[in-house]
């Protein structure tokens, strides 16, 4: 019998009826306007919360996407509800969304977890993760057609991003894409997140992923994915890809209103 991952937030986080999700994600796509489109792209970083705060955020990483000819997505995700060293590779067969199922690709996640010391396959993190479920329908609709690595860290301390990091890199090739699941500050006033989300962006447009994890472990600044995006730099960095820009930068008062305690979105590209 397959084991297979079903949708755990949606009709929650994004529309759980397919045509209200591809006419919402065609909408966000719509209106996400790159004036210019980095080429080469490795990877991007995207946030992950309802579609109605973030959506618009996520689709502008998404979108640089769009004429990639990729065939394999490594998606990594921070864990919100299971604490764990290291990092969890779903270990079943497939993740479902309203847009279809999605195959694991099984010989790339058995690469990955050979070339690691603290990667393992389980169920760790998946269960009730939505910063990982929610990316999947963004990438199916631009490309029905993929394979998936779905990773879920625990533990975002240096040496397991390190880890991870070096064992991504010996297995990707020019048609895989990673996206790093990441929101940025939560709850505070959006002067004061203003003031903390430009010190991610800046170190992520710096290529700067020791910085932005030294500052992140000093609380310098706040990322809830914050390993992740150092993850798919430092991933980069090993595959001689240098460059990385942010396409957007947004926060929940953007859409509620509340701008006395907002969360901090941003999406970027990172490329050769």
């Amino acid at each position: 019998m397959k084991k297979v991952r079903q949708p755990y937030v949606a009709g929650m986080f994004y529309p759980s009826h397919k045509g209200e999700l591809k006419q919402m994600l065609d909408k966000l796509f719509n209106e996400a306007e790159i004036e210019i489109t980095p080429q080469n792209v490795f990877g991007v970083v995207a946030p992950h919360a309802g579609y109605v705060y973030s959506g618009l955020t996520a689709a502008y990483g998404f979108k640089v996407l769009e004429n990639k000819n990729f065939d394999k997505a490594i998606v990594l995700s921070p864990s919100h509800n299971d604490f764990f060293d290291g990092s969890c590779i779903f270990d079943g067969d497939s993740y479902v969304t309203p847009l279809g199922e999605i195959p694991v690709d099984k010989n790339t996640a058995n690469e990955i977890v050979k070339n690691s010391d603290s990667v393992f396959f389980g169920e760790r993190g998946h269960k009730t993760e939505h910063a990982l479920e929610v990316e999947l329908p963004f990438l199916q609709r631009i490309n029905p057609n993929f394979s998936l690595i779905p990773i879920v860290m625990g533990n975002q301390r240096m040496n397991f991003i390190t880890d991870l990091a070096e064992s991504i890199a010996k297995v990707v090739n020019e048609k895989t894409i990673i996206v790093a699941s990441s929101d940025l500050s939560h709850f505070y006033s959006k002067h004061t997140a203003d003031k903390l989300d430009s010190i991610v962006q800046k170190n992520i447009e710096n290529f700067d992923y020791e910085k932005l994890q030294s500052d992140l472990e000093n609380q310098n600044c706040f990322a809830c994915g914050g390993g992740l995006i150092v993850t798919l730099m430092k991933t980069a960095a090993l595959k001689n890809k240098g460059k990385a820009k942010v396409l957007h930068r947004s926060d929940s008062g953007d859409v509620s209103g509340d701008n006395e305690r907002v969360v901090g979105y941003l999406s970027a590209a990172v490329y050769a």
